[in-house]
């Protein structure tokens, strides 16, 4: 069973911990689950054994976590804070930090107003869409949100909408949840900002992801950004992959 904690606003943050040495942050993706996002993908015992313990968290909205309807109960920003409020309930002032796609958002968020909380920072499935501006467009996450609403799943004709509404429907999944989420999504870092982020930044992506797009555009956005691109991966296998693990652990080493 996870651990919980409530968080400043009442919602309840599910996480679990194991292993020794090192802590590492495990954030996970939009629509996952610190169970199908990185256990069952190997990644919690990869980690402790190679000498790390592991903090795996359900953000908002997800996994064992609360599950609030209201897009005002979301944002990249207080889910930032989720992190926060996890580190401080596990006595820890700073961290490794991993985030998958959507926790790739949060841990950059995270970076910008709380460096002195991060060590490393590896963010995986985010890549050049970022520096665009339609991808947190409002619009953009309307499209998505309704998406994962709508009781046509047939009209739904946008690759990366099908994408997402397939995940919500997993079992389990509260779809009502993620489409409050999915409206919040928080603006994206300004180039300015990001080229200000000092910690050293690891950026993966699957060489066939065109949801998060290369990693190589946005490792030179930032102030000290490296890239690595996992060959014949896409946005929903390259967590998956040993390679997207390995790099991470020597990043971290």
């Amino acid at each position: 069973m996870p651990e919980l904690i409530t968080a400043a606003d009442g919602v309840s943050l599910a996480f679990e911990r194991h292993g020794e040495g090192p802590a590492v942050v495990l954030v996970h993706g939009f629509g996952s689950s610190r169970l199908q996002n990185w256990k069952s993908t190997g990644w919690f015992g990869g980690l402790t054994e190679a000498g790390f313990s592991i903090v795996a968290m359900d953000c908002r909205g997800h996994g064992d976590s609360g599950k609030p309807h209201a897009p005002e109960a979301y944002g990249h920003d207080r889910m930032a804070d989720d992190v926060i409020a996890v580190m401080e309930a596990c006595g820890l002032s700073s961290a490794l930090i991993c985030g998958y796609s959507m926790g790739g958002f949060i841990g950059l968020r995270l970076l910008a107003a709380h460096p002195e909380r991060i060590i490393k920072l590896t963010i995986a499935g985010v890549g050049e869409t970022y520096l665009k501006e339609s991808i947190t467009a409002p619009e953009a996450r309307a499209a998505l949100a309704d998406a994962l609403l709508t009781n046509d799943k047939a009209a739904i004709t946008d690759p990366r909408a099908k994408m997402f509404r397939a995940f919500a429907d997993q079992p389990g999944k509260d779809r009502f949840a993620l489409a409050a989420c999915m409206r919040a999504m928080s603006p994206r870092l300004s180039p300015e900002t990001l080229s200000r982020l000092q910690r050293p930044v690891l950026v993966v992506g699957g060489g066939q992801d065109e949801t998060a797009g290369a990693p190589e555009p946005l490792a030179a956005a930032l102030a000290d950004g490296r890239a690595v691109t996992i060959p014949g991966r896409d946005h929903m296998s390259a967590v998956g992959d040993k390679n997207t693990r390995q790099t991470v652990i020597a990043f971290f080493r």
